[in-house]
C-alpha cells in the first residue's frame, strides 16, 4: 500500500534552516507529482510547494517563494523540502502528499502523517 513518511522536522531559530524528507513506498514514485502542505495551529491546510514527477518544474506558494526549495530523488523514492530563512509564521505541521497526476494539482490522494516544524527563539 502507499506509504509516505516525513522526517526532519524540529525546532529552529528565526533565520535558521531545516530540511524535510518524505520517504515514499508502495507505488511508482517517479510517475507522480508530489506536494508539500502545512497546517499551522488553529488554521486550515495551506499548500506550500509542488514538483512534477520528473523533478524539473516546481511551484511555490508566495509565502515561501525564495526561501524554500522542493526537490526529489526518484532513484531513492524520496521528496525533500529545504527551508531557509525560517520565520515564526512557518511553524506548522508539514505534510507530504502524492498527487494524482504527473504535474502538481490540488488533488492529492495520499498523505503522510506529518512532521512538526517550530520556529522560535
Amino acid at each position: 500500500q502507499v506509504q509516505l513518511v516525513e522526517s526532519g522536522g524540529g525546532l529552529a531559530q528565526p533565520g535558521g534552516s531545516l530540511r524535510l524528507s518524505c520517504a515514499a513506498s508502495g507505488y511508482p514514485f517517479s510517475s507522480y507529482a508530489m506536494n508539500w502542505a502545512r497546517q499551522a495551529p488553529g488554521k486550515g491546510l495551506e499548500w506550500v510547494s509542488g514538483i512534477y514527477s520528473d523533478g524539473i518544474v516546481t511551484y511555490y506558494a508566495d509565502s515561501v517563494k525564495g526561501r524554500f526549495t522542493i526537490s526529489r530523488d526518484n532513484a531513492k523514492n524520496t521528496l525533500y523540502l529545504q527551508m531557509n530563512s525560517l520565520k515564526p509564521e512557518d511553524t506548522a505541521l508539514y505534510y507530504c502528499a502524492k498527487d494524482r497526476s504527473i504535474r502538481p494539482t490540488a488533488a492529492s490522494d495520499y498523505w503522510g502523517q506529518g512532521t512538526q516544524v517550530t520556529v522560535s527563539s
